[in-house]
């Protein structure tokens, strides 16, 4: 019985081994590219090895973009510092305030409640802008970085078509 048990495990072992090696024979750099790439001169599928790590090395001198260490862009920081918005939108508030209280009867409390929440307002202003300022960033750093992966993914393709491959 543990002569079964043992032999079993071993072939699973092995095998499970062997199916993973296989699984990762059939990656090649260009499938994890996401590209296709055809022999169109009936090249061999080690002649194509050999020719796709050729011209990923070719590719990223030419580009300067490693697509297994690819480049991270910073997005700019919004600075987030006071910058006067909340006493801005406090000096509005007061001036409508002391409107609105005016007609109630009391300006200074008009005017105090309107500076409190035209403060607010600003400040909440300058939040929001800041937040979508950053957005803006930070999808301007996402595209830059796509940028030098298309550039890289144009050299990679300009190299095995020039060595005889179909490739999309």
């Amino acid at each position: 019985m543990k002569r079964i048990l043992f032999t079993l495990t071993t072939f699973i072992f092995f095998g499970y081994g062997a199916k993973a090696q296989t699984a990762q024979k059939s990656t090649s750099i260009a499938s994890s590219l996401g590209l296709y790439v055809f022999p169109s001169k009936q090249q061999s599928q080690a002649t194509q090895d050999t020719d796709e790590a050729a011209c990923y090395k070719w590719a990223q001198e030419q580009t300067g973009v490693d697509p297994m260490n690819p480049t991270k862009v910073q997005a700019a920081q919004v600075d987030k510092s006071v910058d006067g918005t909340a006493v801005v939108g406090a000096a509005g508030g007061a001036a409508a305030g002391a409107a609105i209280g005016a007609i109630a009867g009391n300006a200074g409390e008009g005017a105090a409640i309107g500076a409190v929440l035209g403060g607010l307002r600003g400040r909440r202003a300058k939040v929001v802008g800041d937040e979508r300022e950053q957005q803006q960033n930070n999808q301007a750093a996402a595209a830059q970085e796509k940028a030098y992966m298309d550039n890289y993914k144009k050299a990679f393709t300009a190299c095995l078509e020039g060595k005889g491959y179909t490739v999309k």
